[in-house]
């Protein structure tokens, strides 16, 4: 039976930037889970797997380290996720058997959600559920031998219909200044983590920012529905969605979150915009049962649509929410309100054993967020520095930080490599302190004369203690 039907004709190159793109991200995870996982939850870590595992099994947490976690068997799975990365960045599985070519896919998706699942609330971000279920659909892209599947295709514009509709309408729905165009007045400056652009930006004229939400609205609300349109009008949605995502990019540190969308929103681009630069040939038709598999996917992403459909035409539409542990058809958004200050956690330490007004407290810098006042916010994405982020949750909410800030602080006083590997720095290079404490600072950034005058890309003030004075017990 031909299945030419069940072949995209224009999107030969989008599948291929779709699927070097999130090789991309992918080798940005599994390096991050190098780096990061097992001072955060590794066996002696801040928040352990072993102890959160305890009790639940695989349907409740679905993870190979269901089987046992160890950091060994963590770091293996961190260097596999990364080599099979680096394989599609490479292109190699494009000429592999089809089987094979599923398998890679298939594992790196798996290895992936085996990390998400144990993360806890280290790995609770909206961009860990987008990257499993873009990086789900990619399994059934398919390699050279094989036009691009038009579900897959499809399936993942409506991905990124959701992760652009959902932001634009959780605006909408939530803070006042969203619909009175105010929300860029505050955003660049206490967004989580501000990189070198931000500051100029937030100093550009107030007509300007109106400007970006209304340009926002036009992203998330209306480029959406372009995506299903025939071409070149899909194309159109799609670039217009790419720009505003590159926008936010060059003005803040999002990790791999917009990197993610303009990957999928690529899905859209037709075969015939690049063709003055790319020459890539037309693949053969779908083996039958590749193309009964892809029809079962149809039917499943179908099924899972109908709760996140139902969330956001709903009142109260939940934000970044998976409704399934496989974290499948997910509904997404952000940033429903804006805060209108920057409150910063300051940890400090001193060396000194009794505590008078006198004592001298030195700082812990971190790798990204705001401490120094002179130091300009760094460029730190795609990476994505996890403590760091946490970090600015933490003046929002104290239920952030239960479970592993204290522990966190504690580690400081033993001088802890792993934690202290995390930081830009240790102030207490040859003995640890002997007390530890965390005050609050409200921050801003500083005027154009400050910035001149005083070299300081923040102005700050104390506004209390977040966590009294503390040493270990002797």
């Amino acid at each position: 039976m031909p299945l030419d039907w069940l072949t995209a004709s224009d999107s030969d190159v989008a599948r291929l930037v779709v699927q070097r793109g999130l090789g991309a991200i992918y080798l940005i995870a599994f390096w991050g889970v190098l780096r990061q996982f097992r001072p955060l939850l590794g066996e002696d870590g801040l928040l352990p797997v072993p102890g959160y595992l305890a009790g639940q099994d695989f349907w409740q947490v679905p993870t190979v380290f269901q089987l046992g976690y160890t950091d060994r068997r963590l770091v293996a799975l961190a260097w596999g996720g990364i080599a099979g990365a680096a394989a599609i960045v490479l292109g190699l599985p494009e000429g592999w058997p089809l089987p094979l070519t599923i398998l890679l896919w298939a594992a790196l998706w798996f290895g992936y959600l085996s990390i998400v699942n144990v993360g806890q609330t280290f790995y609770g971000f909206g961009w860990e559920s987008l990257l499993l279920e873009a990086g789900f659909l990619a399994i059934f892209l398919g390699n050279a031998a094989i036009g691009p599947p038009v579900v897959v295709i499809y399936a993942l514009r409506w991905l990124a219909f959701r992760v652009e509709f959902g932001a634009g309408l959780i605006k909408l729905r939530g803070d006042a200044c969203w619909r009175d165009l105010s929300c860029m007045d505050y955003h660049h400056e206490t967004q989580p983590m501000p990189n070198p652009v931000s500051w100029y930006i937030h100093r550009l004229p107030r007509w300007f920012h109106r400007g970006e939400v209304l340009g926002n609205f036009a992203a998330q609300l209306i480029a959406p529905f372009l995506l299903f349109l025939p071409q070149p009008v899909a194309g159109i949605g799609a670039v217009w969605m790419i720009f505003t995502q590159l926008y936010l990019v060059a003005t803040g540190n999002y990790a791999w979150l917009n990197w993610i969308t303009i990957v999928i929103a690529a899905a859209a681009l037709p075969d015939a915009w690049f063709a003055p630069f790319v020459a890539v040939g037309p693949g053969g038709q779908l083996p039958a049962w590749f193309g009964a598999t892809t029809l079962a996917l149809a039917l499943l992403v179908l099924v899972l649509s109908y709760r996140p459909v139902r969330n956001l035409l709903g009142q109260r539409q939940l934000m970044n929410f998976s409704f399934n542990n496989f974290h499948l058809v997910n509904t997404y958004g952000a940033f429903g309100s804006v805060t209108r200050v920057r409150d910063e956690v300051i940890v400090e330490g001193t060396d000194e054993a009794v505590l008078l007004p006198s004592t001298r407290w030195r700082p812990y810098e971190f790798a990204g967020k705001p401490g120094d006042p002179r130091r300009r916010p760094p460029q730190v994405a795609p990476f994505h520095l996890r403590l760091d982020w946490l970090m600015w949750f933490l003046p929002l909410s104290r239920m952030y930080g239960m479970g592993w800030f204290e522990r966190f602080c504690q580690r400081l006083l033993v001088n802890d490599r792993s934690v202290l590997s995390m930081l830009r720095g240790n102030p207490f290079p040859d003995a640890p302190p002997l007390w530890v404490r965390s005050r609050l600072f409200r921050y801003r950034y500083s005027t154009w004369r400050e910035r001149r005058q005083e070299g300081v890309w923040w102005v700050r003030e104390p506004v209390g203690d977040y966590l009294p004075p503390m040493r270990l017990r002797r």
